[in-house]
């Protein structure tokens, strides 16, 4: 019995409570210190299943291409996430539908703090970081060259940025969309990518992700303006609680901090964009390069399938000799 309670603090969240409903009682949970320790069992967790996925599949389609050094450490790369995205869309996308935060907007900054949360939405984030903190050691065992280590460095605080920032300060629904557009973007990225190591003609796939980005970029920043601009400023209960998770809804009364804090947004999304159009401004670029070299790689082999003229013979020492090794000038008849 004791150990059954020591497996549940790793396995199950910690933290439960019965809140009285309209239909009778409803566990939900909040968070706390011994939230790490369950995480800390699923970071193992995210380490078994990422060797799964790097032994069983993406190491046999590796022996199959022959990549190189370069691609072989990008596919793997891409290969892990392509996995974890797709299984992070289906799973959020599950998590926002049956919560009813899609079908009813409002839900995000309403009753905020959101400080009691259902099981599947404690579970999806603690999952959530677990991966993220997986990551940090699977650079030293997948062997990550040093040039890519800053890139992934900066890929993952960003994400535990953003995931532990909505957890702690009960930002919790609007995390789980912003996580939703995000996924959904790096998905068709990623995919993009393996499809392109298997096939570099084929670069289709990267103009669906074109789409994808640009359109969830957009409701990125709708939903900002929306939840930021005009819901947190109309919630009921605006005073400073930290012992009820109501951290900072009272500085969106405040014009001229919540302008701010929008500009900072817009900001940071114009500097996404304008990575992205420089991304797209470079492959274009390539792919023209690309393009004119082939077409005067052609037009040079064409030249070089058309037969020369020749005379009707061939120079040797400066004689024009018949092709049968004769003089091509008409010999004059001896008279008999």
């Amino acid at each position: 019995q004791v150990t059954a309670k020591t497996a549940f603090l790793f396995i199950l969240p910690q933290y439960n409570v019965s809140v009285p409903t309209a239909d009778g009682e409803l566990v939900q949970y909040h968070y706390g210190l011994k939230d790490l320790v369950t995480i800390l069992f699923y970071i193992f967790i995210a380490i078994i299943l990422h060797a799964v996925v790097q032994e069983y599949a993406l190491d046999k389609i590796n022996r199959r291409l022959h990549l190189s050094k370069v691609k072989h450490s990008k596919f793997n790369e891409s290969g892990q996430l392509v996995a974890f995205h797709l299984t992070s869309v289906i799973w959020c996308l599950y998590v926002v539908v049956t919560e009813g935060y899609i079908s009813n907007p409002r839900s995000l900054w309403e009753n905020y703090p959101h400080v009691y949360l259902p099981f599947q939405v404690k579970f999806f984030y603690l999952c959530q970081l677990a991966y993220w903190l997986h990551a940090l050691p699977e650079l030293y065992f997948q062997k990550v060259r040093k040039e890519e280590i800053p890139r992934q460095l900066r890929c993952i605080a960003l994400y535990l940025v953003h995931i532990t920032g909505a957890y702690l300060l009960n930002l919790t629904r609007l995390g789980l969309i912003l996580l939703l557009l995000q996924y959904l973007a790096e998905f068709f990225f990623h995919m993009a990518r393996l499809v392109y190591f298997t096939d570099e003609n084929n670069e289709k796939l990267f103009n669906v992700w074109a789409v994808v980005f640009v359109v969830t970029r957009l409701f990125t920043l709708t939903l900002y303006i929306l939840v930021i601009g005009f819901g947190l400023p109309r919630v009921e209960n605006q005073a400073l609680d930290p012992e009820r998770g109501n951290f900072f809804s009272f500085l969106f009364n405040n014009i001229l901090f919540r302008m701010s804090v929008l500009l900072l947004v817009c900001l940071f999304q114009a500097s996404v964009m304008w990575r992205f159009i420089h991304f797209q401004l470079r492959r274009w670029r390539e792919y023209w390069n690309e393009q004119s070299s082939r077409k005067r790689a052609a037009a040079g082999a064409k030249q070089q399938a058309k037969p020369l003229k020749r005379d009707s013979g061939y120079h040797e020492n400066g004689v024009v000799k018949a092709e049968n090794g004769t003089s091509p000038r008409t010999k004059k008849l001896k008279s008999p």
